[in-house]
């Protein structure tokens, strides 16, 4: 919905607030009119029912108000002596509308000094409950949010087995623009294995679909920072909108919410306004050659030559530090590691030589944009425009590839091609000014990372925040007390050199405020 659409919504719910609670509001002392009056009825309601102000604003806040509207129509009967589970239950099943069953058929008195506390301790765990999830779901929304690294594409950087906490305010925290769906799960209901929202992802329906119309418009609240230069991002994958993630034609596309697409983090290696081309495998922008701090391990695939001599691979892998998996091929191991470690496993006397694997200038390796003419591919690709917001590019036969997904897809236009003519929402252009800003994103894996390279740009929209804490993190494959990477637990994502783990010391504030807890609570106790 527009906003124009959305503020003819609130109007319609002040109307349906009006009419199913203003004998209520008389009985409790108040005049009819006060609920109608927007924002008003809210304050006047929390007086009625005797809960603080700033509830008001939870039911202004996306998902949180789905949580919230349950609580205030529970809260609003239980007010008028309706405290009976029957009606506990009738009231959410009906969203509320049980509400002016009790406002015209029932001979209800207000209760004024009514107790706050559960009648039971199933309530009071209901409401315990209730209210956690509310505060997680504001936190998880709005400010932190967990994270597990699910592929390789950043190994030795951040590992498979790596929980995160993805910061949501260091880029600003993006409102939910999907109204209706469960809290703190992403596409899919755990278990139930089903979406988590309600949306047509039938690209036929989704203008016209009931559910889709409670979408809401894109926004940001304000950020701390800017996204700069080999940032580590988690984003939302833009070719999650294809039927077949591996099959790049935007004329397959079906839709789905932004935010309920695959959540993905990778390196961003060029920000808006940059020129990007890779050579050899090594990215360079604005005709630069990239450097990475101590913490970013940029690995790629070699080939160790060893004559036909067998080398073990769990040497391989505790001397050198070469990933798992690494296999003989012709007689030759092929491996994946960073240069320096490549370079220390050349000095084996084992090894007769290492070569990096590259695919040769000229070759295709159906990248983006996926025209073979170009030979690129993930070794030798660009020079290649990363678009800012506000900028203006020249379009014609030729460049439009590049640009096509982010003039129909992203921000929304139609396109047509006739012959050389270009027609941009059925006018005549040669230019295109870009609405937001785009990012390239890859894995420091790279050689085997599915990212921009496959898919293009990522917009500004799609960007979820900021990885900045590993708070636990564990090797599948291990056995026991083994499995938990000790050195990684409590460490922090970002910064120079070897990351310390501060999880020693979040033991010993943690015992030292059992230890304070358990002596207020005894001096408490004999006082």
């Amino acid at each position: 919905m527009t906003i124009t659409q959305w503020f003819i919504f609130f109007l319609v719910v002040q109307v349906i607030h009006f009419l199913a609670t203003w004998k209520l509001y008389i009985k409790a002392g108040r005049k009819a009119w006060e609920a109608i009056i927007p924002i008003y009825n809210a304050i006047v309601l929390m007086k009625i029912i005797n809960r603080p102000k700033w509830w008001i604003l939870l039911l202004f806040i996306p998902i949180v108000n789905l949580l919230m509207f349950p609580v205030i129509w529970v809260e609003t009967i239980r007010s008028f002596g309706r405290n009976s589970r029957v009606e506990t239950i009738l009231v959410i099943l009906t969203l509320g509308f049980y509400i002016f069953y009790v406002n015209y058929a029932l001979d209800v008195s207000y209760i004024k000094e009514r107790s706050l506390k559960p009648r039971s301790a199933l309530g009071e765990w209901v409401s315990s409950i209730v209210f956690a999830i509310i505060a997680a779901t504001l936190v998880h929304t709005y400010f932190m949010q967990p994270y597990t690294i699910p592929s390789s594409s950043l190994e030795k950087t951040l590992l498979i087995g790596d929980f995160l906490f993805v910061s949501k305010f260091h880029y600003g925290a993006r409102v939910p623009m999907t109204t209706v769906a469960a809290p703190m799960v992403h596409d899919t209901i755990p278990i139930l294995n089903i979406k988590s929202y309600m949306f047509s992802d039938n690209y036929s329906e989704r203008n016209t679909s009931f559910w889709n119309k409670f979408e809401l418009p894109y926004f940001r609240l304000p950020s701390i920072q800017k996204i700069k230069r080999n940032d580590i991002v988690v984003f939302n994958q833009p070719a999650d909108t294809l039927l077949d993630m591996n099959d790049f034609h935007p004329d397959r596309n079906y839709y789905k919410p932004i935010d309920k697409k695959t959540n993905l983090v990778k390196r961003c290696v060029a920000i808006a306004g940059d020129s990007l081309e890779i050579r050899d495998g090594y990215i360079y922008i604005n005709g630069q050659r990239t450097t990475y701090n101590d913490r970013a391990k940029i690995q790629y695939n070699f080939i160790v030559n060893t004559n036909g001599q067998t080398i073990s691979m769990a040497a391989l892998v505790n001397r050198y530090n070469v990933r798992e998996g690494g296999q003989m091929r012709d007689g030759n191991y092929f491996v994946t590691l960073t240069e320096e470690e490549a370079a220390k496993l050349a000095k084996n006397p084992l090894v007769k030589n290492i070569t990096r694997i590259v695919q040769p200038k000229g070759q295709d390796g159906g990248v983006f944009p996926h025209i073979p003419a170009l030979g690129w591919n993930i070794d030798n690709f660009g020079p290649i425009y990363i678009p800012k917001k506000g900028a203006t590019v020249k379009l014609t036969k030729e460049t439009l590839p590049l640009y096509k997904r982010i003039i129909t897809e992203y921000e929304h236009n139609t396109l047509l091609l006739n012959g050389k003519e270009i027609l941009i929402n059925g006018k005549l252009t040669d230019s295109y000014t870009f609405k937001q800003d785009y990012y390239w994103m890859m894995g420091d894996n790279r050689d085997n990372s599915l990212d921009a390279r496959y898919w293009g740009y990522v917009p500004f929209d799609h960007v979820v925040g900021k990885p900045v804490f590993i708070w636990f993190s564990w090797e599948k494959n291990a056995k026991g007390i083994n499995k938990v990477r000790w050195d990684r637990l409590f460490t922090t994502v970002n910064g120079n050199g070897k990351p310390i783990s501060y999880f020693k010391y979040f033991i010993i504030i943690l015992a030292a405020w059992f230890i304070f807890d358990f002596f207020r609570k005894r001096k408490k106790a004999n006082s």
